[in-house]
């Protein structure tokens, strides 16, 4: 049996043994926290478990459920890939272009733009879009189309079923503009510029053509990586629709599979379901991510 790549693996991390102790703290909390909950959750799945009793093998009838009778598992579902079209791919070239245009600006400007950018992933504003969206004609919103004439009355932007969608993913695309955005931030930053002046020999004429041919290939990583976090935060999406318009949202409406699995995980401690719940959603963000990263690989390659 060859050992080499083992032998090959070791002798890295004996000569970056001070990286891999820098690293190691992260690691931990992240196995203890990630990695073993997830491995957990897996066979708990086919459990019916209420944190009381022991837990009791049930086999595939908590995946049958959710599919053939929750009806507002469904509705979630539906939730959730509206809002993740918006708050996935949108915001993921928002975020993109922002810290293009930052980049661009003098050195003082864009450590200024890249904090203003970065702060919402960094604080809790669920008060302050609470007061913008607020139902009174005291809110922002609410007060500047009074003011203009658009509407006659308040809207209830919080409680109104027909608009608290859209309000948790305007919430929800703010937000996102934080870990992505800061890493396509460092990716602009270390492409080197002399590649800009070879391609300006090559012939590349202006600034969209530096773009389509040397920044976006340089910086694959950050783009791998700012995808994942864009995919992860799209479907993970539930604390704003709970802190924005409480718990449940009107007739369900901006209900996401992560708040379902919260109310049957926190709330009615059916733990079996709630894992269910959770590893589908696993199951459809890790191929998502796989199908992302294959499609980058292809158009950097």
């Amino acid at each position: 049996m060859d050992n080499a790549p083992l032998r090959k693996t070791l002798v890295s991390i004996k000569k970056n043994k001070s990286a891999y102790l820098m690293l190691l703290p992260f690691m931990l909390f992240f196995t203890l926290f990630t990695i073993i909950p997830v491995l957990m959750s897996m066979p708990i799945g086919f459990t019916d478990f209420n944190m009381v009793q022991f837990p009791q093998f049930v086999g595939l009838s908590n995946y049958s459920a959710l599919f053939l009778s929750d009806k507002i598992f469904m509705q979630s579902v539906r939730v959730t890939l509206v809002s993740a079209i918006f708050t996935g791919p949108v915001s993921y070239v928002l975020c993109f272009l922002i810290a293009w245009l930052i980049n661009e600006m003098r050195p003082k400007l864009r450590t200024i733009f890249t904090l203003i950018f970065y702060i919402p992933s960094m604080s809790s504003v669920y008060t302050v879009w609470q007061l913008i969206f607020s139902g009174d004609s005291h809110g922002y919103i609410n007060a500047f189309l009074l003011n203009t004439g658009i509407i006659t009355s308040p809207v209830q932007w919080l409680t109104d079923a027909r608009y608290v969608l859209l309000v948790t993913i305007v919430v929800q695309m703010y937000l996102s503009l934080g870990t992505g955005f800061l890493a396509l931030r460092a990716g602009f930053q270390n492409i080197d510029r002399t590649w800009y002046e070879a391609g300006a020999i090559e012939g590349i004429k202006n600034r969209w053509q530096e773009l389509i041919y040397i920044t976006i290939p340089a910086m694959t990583p950050q783009l791998m990586f700012a995808a994942v976090m864009q995919i992860v935060s799209a479907f993970a999406a539930g604390t704003v629709s709970q802190n924005l318009l409480g718990f449940p949202s009107t007739d369900y409406k901006a209900h996401t599979i992560m708040n379902h699995a919260y109310d049957y995980g926190w709330i009615r401690y059916e733990m079996g379901y709630a894992s269910a719940i959770c590893m589908i959603l696993f199951v459809v963000m890790y191929f998502l991510n796989r199908l992302v990263g294959r499609l980058l690989r292809k158009y950097m390659d």
